[in-house]
C-alpha cells in the first residue's frame, strides 16, 4: 500500500492509496482543511481543473493520457457500492 501519489502505478496502488486517505481521515481528519464531504468534493473538482497548473509549478507535464473516465466511474460508483 502507498501513502504517496507519485508511487501509484496500478490499480491495486490506487485502492491502497484510497485505503490510507481513509486512514488518515479517521485518525486526523479534523486537521483536514476540506474534512466533510462536501468541501472535499469541491476542493476535489477545484484541483481537477487546475491541475495543469500545479503540474506546470511543480516542473512536471499533466498526464496526457490518463485514464480520465476509469476514475469519473470510481468516484460515482462509491455513491452506491458497498
Amino acid at each position: 500500500m502507498t501513502t504517496s501519489p507519485d508511487h501509484v502505478d496500478s490499480r491495486e496502488d490506487l485502492a491502497g492509496f484510497v485505503r490510507a486517505l481513509h486512514r488518515s481521515h479517521t485518525v486526523e481528519g479534523h486537521s483536514w482543511q476540506n474534512a466533510d464531504l462536501r468541501s472535499f468534493l469541491e476542493a476535489l473538482a477545484a484541483w481537477i481543473d487546475d491541475a495543469d497548473g500545479w503540474y506546470r509549478n511543480v516542473g512536471r507535464n499533466l498526464p496526457a493520457n490518463g485514464d480520465w473516465s476509469f476514475f469519473a466511474l470510481a468516484l460515482r460508483a462509491a455513491t452506491t457500492y458497498e
